[in-house]
């Protein structure tokens, strides 16, 4: 029964709009990819990698069907001149033959397409190969076996086993497709005895088989360079038996398979199946007994029984490359003897006096709750949960340690989240938040000299741009300018207006070179097809002057424009030229270095703080497993208008291939302007996986190393016993050299806790003068490691006391332990920790203040308000440089003086009513906010006054609220106090 007319046509023209549309999203995806990359300026990367996996594409598609597709050609023409009969009789392939003849070009056209399709997109997913491979840049370094360049292992090597594997495949193919073909058209048949084959189909078969036999012959040859990656012995890369069993049993097994070739072409000329059976079988036998049999023999019988003199040679070949290819090698890493002392006199307290001012305290992982609190300023901001660490130059030319945030934008309330709100109105952080890491006020509070809205503070700068419209909060994409608005107008909102008591706003049109103009028709349409949304089209504050922003995540941006470097997990931001920039860290990375050791990028660097840095970030390594790793690029992408710039840091074979593959998109290290160059750090995912290969690779005698009787471990984290103990970034003194910015980490032996050793490195140094220095303590030493130093405090009955009482009753108060940092202090090593608390139960003023220090040298606790005094308990003395037992109306005039004593009484009063208030059941927030009132006011006095805010007494323990305030406490403007005194 044949369809109507009208019907057969409707299938043909249903099936043409279904490729349209689908064309048009396929071209609405590859098209708003360009806009993108050329908003950013890189579109050599774009039209590079695309253009490269188009040619891949058809190369490979072509290869595959021009392999297997005319071998299945050549199957159908060299059919049977007779046709099946030949052999006599029918068989079971007559039936499928003639249920298949009659539509054989469709299948075949759409089998080839298929297999085009599945061959072409697996080669152009191997771009980063093929670039490596086509602009490989020599190392200068050779591997002690083959005596060839390193970059040969990383660059031409994978791409040999790629086209391999890619020939391989299609050989394989066609023998199937061929076989199949030859079989339906009688080219041979499955009876008995035996199998039947034409001259033709046994002479197709054999070559092809002779060509996979061949193939086999080229992969036995190229496998010998493959052992420098061999995990068959102790340690990674090619061991005893690889050397002297699977490399000579390699090379005849070429040669065996080379026979076996030949062997299977000249069946072409003689017929019958004795030179092929024989052929498959020489080469099963072979590779059995000669690839597998012999290596066993050998590892059992001459490796094992004396495995360590044997690997001696492969382990220190093994220790040399590891500690080259992670950047620990004997240039980059100097090791020194520490006779650490435990003797907590006062002699060592003066000797170190001038480091304590400037120690930070403030812990980064914990205060984003306290920033959150006071500096969100409206619910529709927020800040990520870990925070950062940078450094800022004081107006005295001292570098301080400073805990830094951007106050990025959230969710819209929800009662207000539609399409205008969350895509035109809030579209952007506003704000760079710092504190200096070693000063608190009176009640344990950061004291920040970057915060509020508009910014304030000494951090910042005439001119500063505050916007942030590319955060690692920004939504996936917003729609920004539109006609130039009068002062304060606009749709995006900028900030809450106070000046309108409480409740205005300030808004603010986009002025910056980012995103992609969007006021076309047809851009708009290709947009809307993106996004699925056709508010795009519809809406009139879309127009002529409108620009998206998408992509907006640093690491998303970085990862786009450089696609061939690994990031760094977490990015910062930083003051530069009045603007707020992201900074990144990139990696060249690789997992075929010679006899470098491999591990899983993730295990080497994941610790406690992990998790809470932004989940799913984009990995650009096809891989997580890898063996060589540098810091080469410094990225940074501008808040405010989202320019992405690529600086060259340490220049590796990996980056200049890559810069050879891209042209000029990465600048030089020359170009890093001064302002960003003090900002630069030693990145922490690369020291983080430097310790853990140190861990074992200290060890440079081969015999130790089998051993492992030396091996560290990096110590789990004291104060939440979850994970290992992250690094920390820190200003401190290493023994006989100048304070610093330092990022350090500690040592403990396997299976036990005490200290094994302490590193740290310059994280302000350029790469090539950046040593990681380790004090290794020795082996019997009685130096506490952080988990002991942890037990130490807490198991202390005055400390203990004291926490209890930070508890209050019931344990209101919730006692939190901040990082536990560990510094060479006077011939020994220092233990300082913060404690902080807060309210146990919910509230919406619940956030961590810092109220006590504790402090640790050899066996001696020290536990007080501030530095200073938890020093001064350990060390029976105060530092020289402690100002607490000084009075602050010292040297002043007789009347100031009474001025001065009135303020503090004042202040004193204050914060007791305040606590009375909050100690009430309920508390009364009235009387609270009135005391916080006049808590601040006579701060400002002191202020006024010229001296330093008084340390308060310890405050009791704030009870839990049950009616906590709508909003949380005010922030009084306080002179600084020094944590150290």
């Amino acid at each position: 029964m044949r369809l109507p007319r009208r019907p057969r046509l409707l299938l043909p023209v249903a099936i043409a709009l279904v490729a349209l549309v689908a064309f048009f999203f396929l071209f609405a995806g590859i098209y708003t990819d360009y806009l993108w990359y050329d908003s950013v300026q890189f579109t050599a990367v774009f039209t590079g990698v695309l253009l490269t996996q188009i040619v891949l594409f058809l190369v490979g598609a072509l290869l595959m069907v021009g392999i297997a597709g005319g071998n299945m050609l050549l199957a159908f023409r060299m059919r049977p001149m007779f046709g099946p009969a030949m052999f006599g009789g029918g068989s079971g392939a007559d039936r499928y033959r003639m249920a298949l003849d009659p539509h054989r070009k469709l299948i075949f056209i759409v089998g080839m397409a298929v297999l085009a399709l599945f061959a072409g997109s697996s080669i152009a997913g191997q771009w980063k190969t093929w670039l490596e491979f086509a602009n490989g840049v020599k190392s200068g370094k050779k591997d002690p076996m083959f005596g060839l360049d390193v970059s040969f292992f990383m660059f031409d090597y994978p791409f040999i086993r790629m086209a391999l594997n890619f020939l391989f495949t299609a050989i394989i193919i066609s023998i199937v497709l061929a076989a199949i073909t030859h079989y339906l058209y009688g080219g041979f048949r499955l009876q008995s005895p035996g199998v039947h084959a034409s001259r033709a189909a046994r002479t197709h078969l054999s070559v092809l088989l002779g060509l996979f036999v061949l193939l086999k012959a080229v992969a036995y040859w190229v496998d010998r360079y493959g052992l420098v990656f061999s995990d068959r012995g102790k340690v990674f890369g090619a061991s005893f038996t690889d050397v002297n069993a699977v490399l000579p049993a390699k090379t005849i097994l070429a040669i065996i398979a080379l026979i076996c070739a030949v062997m299977l072409f000249a069946g072409v000329v003689r017929p019958g199946g004795m030179l092929p059976g024989v052929s498959f079988g020489l080469l099963v036998l072979s590779a059995v007994l000669i690839g597998s049999v012999y290596p066993a023999l050998v590892e059992q019988f001459q490796v094992k029984p004396n495995q360590q003199a044997k690997e001696r040679d492969y382990i220190e070949r093994n220790i040399a490359a590891t500690r080259d290819a992670y950047k620990v090698d004997a240039k980059n890493v100097k090791v020194t003897g520490y006779q650490a002392t435990t003797s907590a006199t006062e002699e060592v307290l003066q000797k170190e006096a001038s480091s304590i001012p400037g120690l930070r305290l403030l812990d980064p992982t914990i205060l984003s709750p306290t920033y959150q609190q006071l500096q969100q300023i409206k619910g529709y901001y927020q800040f990520p949960e870990q925070l950062d660490i940078d450094r800022y130059k004081m107006p005295d030319g001292k570098i301080r340690d400073t805990v830094v945030s951007v106050r990025d934008i959230g969710l819209p309330p929800e009662q207000e989240r539609n399409w205008i709100n969350s895509r035109l109105v809030y579209t952007h952080g506003f704000g760079f938040v710092a504190a200096p890491g070693n000063q608190v006020d009176s009640v344990g509070r950061p004291i920040f000299d970057a915060k509020d809205i508009p910014p304030v503070g000494e951090l910042v700068p005439q001119g500063f741009e505050p916007r942030v419209y590319f955060g690692e909060n920004s939504p996936e994409y917003s729609i920004v300018g539109g006609p130039k608005p009068g002062p304060g107008q606009g749709r995006e909102l900028d900030y809450p207006d106070d000046q309108q008591g409480g409740s205005g706003q300030k808004n603010n049109t986009y002025a910056g070179k980012g995103g992609v103009p969007i006021g076309n028709f047809f851009t708009k349409l290709l947009y809307a097809a993106k996004y699925g949304e056709t508010n795009l089209l519809l809406s009139s504050d879309v127009n002529e002057y409108s620009r998206i922003l998408y992509d907006r995540k640093p690491l998303d941006r970085i990862g786009k424009v450089a696609p061939f470097l690994t990031l760094d997990k977490d990015p910062y931001p930083a003051i530069v030229n009045n603007r707020i920039v992201w900074i990144v860290d990139g990696y060249t990375t690789s997992d075929s270095y010679p006899y470098s050791q491999r591990k899983s990028l993730n295990d080497l660097t994941t610790d406690v703080q992990t998790s809470r840095l932004i989940a799913g970030q984009p990995q650009a390594v096809p891989t997580d497993v890898i063996n060589y790793m540098r810091n080469s690029v410094k990225a940074t992408v501008d808040a405010y208008d989202g320019t992405v710039t690529l600086y060259a840091w340490d220049e590796d074979p990996v980056l200049k291939t890559w810069q050879s593959a891209f042209g000029t998109i990465i600048k030089p290290k020359s170009a890093i302007p001064a302002d960003l160059r003090e900002h630069l750090r030693y990145p922490a995912d690369l020291f983080k996986a430097q310790r853990e290969i140190l861990t074992q690779y200290h060890v440079t005698n081969p015999d130790a190393f089998f051993g492992g009787q030396d091996f560290w471990k990096v110590p789990e984290d004291p104060a939440t016993k979850k994970s290992k103990q992250p690094p920390y970034y820190v200003t401190m003194k290493m023994p006989n050299s100048p304070e610093r910015f330092s990022l350090t980490t500690t040592f403990v032996p396997n299976g036990r806790q005490n200290m094994a050793a302490f590193m740290a490195v310059d994280a302000g140094a350029d790469p090539d003068k950046a040593t990681l220095e380790i004090l290794q303590l020795p082996s019997n030493t009685a130096i506490q490691g952080p988990p002991q130093a942890q037990n130490t405090f807490l198991s202390n009955p005055t400390v203990s006391e004291r926490l209890n009482l930070l508890r209050g009753t019931g344990g209101a108060t919730e006692v939190i332990y901040g990082n536990l940092l560990t510094l060479p202090f006077g011939g020994g090593l220092l233990y300082v920790e913060p404690v902080y608390v807060q309210p146990k139960e919910e509230s919406a003023g619940r956030f961590p203040s810092l109220r006590k220090v504790l402090v640790l040298f050899g066996d001696k606790v020290g536990f007080g308000d501030t530095l200073d005094a938890a020093l001064k308990e350990v060390f029976g003395v105060a530092p020289p440089t402690s100002t607490e037992n000084k009075p602050p109306t010292q040297n002043q005039p007789p009347q100031q003086q009474t001025q001065l004593t009135q303020a503090i009484a004042e202040v004193n009063r204050a914060y007791e009513e305040g606590q009375a208030a909050l100690k009430a059941s309920p508390p009364d927030w009235v009387k609270y906010g009135e005391a916080q009132k006049k808590l601040e006011a006579a701060l400002k006095q002191l202020e006024t006054l010229g001296a330093a805010v008084p340390t308060t007494p310890t405050p009791s323990p704030t009870p839990a609220a049950s009616t906590p305030p709508s909003t949380p406490p005010p922030s009084p403007t306080a002179t600084p106090t020094s944590t150290s005194g």
